[in-house]
């Protein structure tokens, strides 16, 4: 069915008329009018969202249900295990925040997986950003976007097309923890949207700036540099922050306003709510994947998450000198074993975001695949197994002609409440490393679609 609803709009496009000029000239001014750019590129740079079937819906949503309960499981005992959470391979001032009670209960009640449909029916998961999940906003202005192109109103003759909103999931995250956090009072929130204001996803920062204003709520965008922690107060000049929706990366503001900043002494305090808390560095941890996959920390597992990891989440280990078992069971020396079988492997440093670090095995030749191998040892890593990474034809109209290129994309369903899926976001690439941030890379919405 998504291949007949993916014809039928190429068909549209390619009919010979100025259908596809007109709605390339609508996509450009809409994402304009309402500035959607990652840095000053569009946030989307072709003519069709991607279409999921429902048949793909329901095992996106059953999966996450399935596993994130196992992810629950290995941070719960993370939390109160010192020996076992030096498997996830914390620095030693990410262990000093784990003391900072949040006020709720989830670590992460925003957060997103980074998955890839192989088929049909086999879904790979490769990480959990459970820190800072970007692209909610971006993903639903889009469906807004597309749903005024021309293109999509001929398609919508024959398919019906729904948007699987990503920014109400999001809100509720972030009310519902602040209602926790509070307790028995019954204040609004006043909302700071929290990153540094030359980051390249500002635009993001105002969609969000603008829908929490429509849904009645108090917000405004402040940048770390101009916070006060005074009187029991959070203050960005004379707003009394006490909702931080975190866009800025934790070993960012620390790395840059040490451990005294203002935020983490308010969080400290309890004079602020912060929505992702400083515990969800736990799971943002890549290694949180080898926790669940290690052969060593099944028997914290039902059969049922057994069964959902192995075939999920790819085999995934801490990079360091160790036996273990391999992908296919057997026992390995994991180091030699890397250096020989490269051309299956991805190396991921264990804390980053937007593909920095990251090292694909069968890209790179022996000697530099070695390199990083023993920069892996002394420097938290990973080593993942090659997920088969799916293509789509996408369209483009580009100096006058209509082009149709197969890209690469992944699948990323957003999690709210850390229970259930609430929202997806798709990303395509003609590079191996499907990611935006870093730069090869394009948003488009995500729809449901199913036939009339």
């Amino acid at each position: 069915m998504s291949a007949d609803a993916i014809a039928a709009y190429h068909d549209l496009l390619a009919s010979g008329g100025i259908l596809a000029a007109d709605s390339q000239g609508a996509l450009e001014r809409a994402q304009q009018l309402r500035g959607l750019q990652f840095g000053t590129r569009p946030v989307c740079t072709v003519l069709r969202p991607r279409f999921l079937t429902p048949a793909q819906y329901r095992l996106l949503h059953d999966t996450v249900g399935t596993l994130l309960p196992a992810f629950q499981t290995v941070y719960d005992r993370a939390l109160v295990d010192p020996a076992f959470r030096g498997q996830f391979r914390l620095l030693d001032w990410e262990e000093q925040l784990l003391s900072v009670e949040p006020g709720f209960a989830c670590p992460s009640p925003t957060s997103r997986f980074d998955t890839f449909f192989a088929s049909d029916d086999e879904l790979l998961f490769t990480e959990l950003n459970s820190e800072t999940p970007a692209g909610a906003g971006y993903s639903d202005a889009l469906s807004e976007v597309f749903y005024g192109l021309p293109v999509f109103q001929e398609f919508q003759r024959r398919f019906r097309a729904f948007p699987i909103p990503a920014r109400p999931g999001v809100l509720h995250a972030l009310t519902d923890s602040f209602r926790q956090w509070q307790g028995h009072t019954s204040d609004a929130p006043r909302i700071a949207i929290l990153d540094w204001r030359e980051v390249p996803t500002f635009s993001e920062f105002v969609i969000f700036y603008d829908y929490f204003k429509a849904m009645g709520l108090e917000a405004r965008i402040v940048d770390p540099r101009e916070v006060e922690y005074r009187d029991g107060k959070l203050m960005a000049g004379d707003y009394h922050i006490t909702l931080i929706y975190k866009r800025v990366l934790i070993g960012e503001l620390i790395e840059r306003g040490g451990l005294d900043h203002p935020v983490v002494r308010a969080v400290r305090d309890r004079a602020v709510c912060m929505v992702n808390s400083f515990r969800c560095k736990i799971l943002f941890k890549k290694a949180s994947l080898a926790v669940l996959s290690d052969e060593r920390n099944r028997g914290l597992l039902t059969p049922a998450q057994q069964q959902a990891v192995t075939k999920h989440i790819p085999w995934t280990r801490v990079m360091e000198a160790r036996t273990t078992t391999g992908p296919d069971g057997a026992a390995i020396d994991l180091v030699p074993w890397a250096s020989t079988n490269k051309d299956q492997l991805v190396l991921k440093p264990n804390d980053d975001y937007g593909g920095k670090g990251i090292v694909l095995g069968w890209l790179a030749d022996q000697r530099t695949w070695d390199e990083a191998v023993q920069t892996a040892l002394t420097h938290p890593y990973v080593v993942q197994q090659k997920v088969k990474i799916p293509h789509e034809a996408f369209p483009s109209f580009e100096n006058g002609s209509l082009h149709v290129l197969d890209r690469m994309l992944d699948t990323n369903p957003y999690v709210a409440f850390g229970t259930h899926m609430h929202g997806c976001l798709t990303r395509i690439s003609t590079e191996a490393l499907v990611n935006v941030t870093a730069g090869g890379g394009s948003t488009v919405p995500t729809f449901l679609v199913e036939p009339r």
